[in-house]
């Protein structure tokens, strides 16, 4: 399956759950840890843990391997490791913490609407 796919089912399945400011972060050239990289938050842990659950089932769901799930137990922030896409799931107090996205400035930002059609 491509990276692209992949980049996809975690975006659709982020959105199935509400998750806010989803982002998509072109990582190609920039990162040699995958080539996209989604970033997203919930508001309580319940909604971390809920959307994280719906990205991992979405992706077995569709044959992807998914490689490893770390920070389920906590929900502040949870990654899930597709392979070619990373996706970060944060408590939004730990989003605005971390901010990862000027971590990774130089990535291109992808509009979700170009990623689900």
């Amino acid at each position: 399956m491509t990276g692209e796919k992949m980049l996809d089912i975690a975006v659709r399945a982020a959105e199935e759950k509400n998750a806010s400011q989803l982002t998509a972060l072109n990582m190609k050239g920039v990162s040699s840890i995958a080539d996209y990289f989604v970033i997203c938050h919930g508001t309580s842990e319940t909604q971390v843990e809920a959307i994280a659950r719906e990205i991992k089932d979405k992706a077995e769901e569709a044959g992807v391997d998914v490689k490893r799930v770390e920070g389920m137990r906590e929900a502040r922030w949870v990654l899930i490791d597709l392979g070619d896409v990373v996706v970060h799931v944060f408590h939004k107090e730990d989003r605005d913490y971390y901010q990862l996205e000027k971590l990774w400035g130089d990535a291109p930002v992808l509009r979700t609407e170009e990623i689900t059609g």
